[in-house]
């Protein structure tokens, strides 16, 4: 068994990070606690088996919008088997507070912005389908003239071999009237 303990740098307070630890340290059943630290990092104090502490600490490395854990200091200390069950240590109310609302706030902005990449990208794809259509128009009437070409070669062609089917019988009755076979 292994303690380990955590200093997040970055942006990790006012993002939600204290709630992704909780939740990585809890899926892996490690007891512990996290916990703001001023002025702006997090500290994660984590026991448990030690490779299930060193995937933990390769999990919390998140870079999530808006969490984005730039470093981690670790040092390990003796296993104390002193906590229950993994917690998030908060501070004052009002404090809590204003962290979910700049957290909120920070998704509700960066939601905004990617709908607005959304509008934009569906403008260009509407564009580019109705130049796709105005190709497709063009392209159906050039084959319509082609068939109507087709049409008129085929209507030529048959004309032309009847003709020449005529005019191959009346020789033929000719040739037969001049060695003298009854038709």
């Amino acid at each position: 068994m292994k303690r380990v303990v955590i200093i997040a740098k970055g942006e990790v307070q006012r993002v939600g990070l204290r709630d992704e630890v909780e939740r990585i340290a809890r899926k892996l059943r490690l007891s512990g606690f996290v916990e703001n630290i001023k002025p702006y990092d997090v500290r994660i104090v984590a026991e448990g088996e030690a490779d299930i502490i060193s995937r933990f600490i390769e999990q919390i490395r998140i870079k999530k919008y808006p969490i984005d854990v730039e470093d981690i200091e670790v040092n390990f200390e003796d296993f104390k088997d002193e906590f229950e069950y993994f917690v998030i240590r908060r501070g004052e109310w009002h404090e809590e507070l204003g962290e979910r609302l700049d957290a909120a706030g920070k998704l509700l902005y960066r939601s905004v912005e990617l709908s607005e990449k959304s509008v934009k990208l569906t403008e260009e794809s509407v564009k580019i389908g109705h130049t796709m259509l105005e190709k497709q128009d063009a392209m159906l009437e050039k084959q319509d003239e082609t068939i109507d070409e087709i049409r008129s070669l085929r209507y030529d062609m048959k004309a032309y071999m009847e003709q020449r089917f005529d005019k191959i019988e009346q020789e033929i009755v000719a040739i037969k009237e001049k060695i003298g076979l009854s038709i």
